[in-house]
């Protein structure tokens, strides 16, 4: 062993920093998730009887904005779209959908959006509003 330098192959990796790269973009993504889910913009009507909309993850939410757009949870659809979307969610899903819709948006809008649920499957619609403000 006179010619053997001790400079061989390493039989394992060095997993070290992996594991350092991977924490950092942990702590990252912890840090910026709750930044991007944003809600959807919606002046919804006001009354007095409104119970809370359930914050699991299985409640399905139809939004309809001032503008007219339609939005299945955060994602944008069309109105002649909307059913098959519906459709295929709800199978996974109580076949229970949230509907906001804003306080200017037309109500022949709001009829046909729930129309297009119902062909869907959906058999349970809830509509979404907000508390009105208590006088003193």
């Amino acid at each position: 062993m006179e010619g053997h330098t001790g400079q061989g192959y390493m039989d394992q990796m060095n997993v070290v920093p992996f594991v350092d790269v991977m924490l950092v973009l942990l702590v990252i993504f912890m840090v910026t998730a709750p930044f991007m889910t944003e809600g959807l913009e919606v002046d919804l009507p006001q009354t007095r009887t409104v119970q809370t909309l359930p914050q699991d993850e299985d409640t399905l939410v139809l939004t309809i904005r001032d503008d007219g757009s339609i939005f299945l949870d955060q994602y944008e659809v069309v109105l002649g779209e909307l059913g098959e979307h519906v459709a295929r969610l709800i199978q996974t899903r109580d076949r229970i959908l949230y509907l906001r819709a804003d306080k200017t948006v037309p109500y022949g809008l709001v009829v046909q959006v729930m129309a297009e649920a119902r062909a869907a499957g959906v058999e349970r619609l809830g509509i979404v509003a907000e508390t009105e403000p208590r006088e003193p």
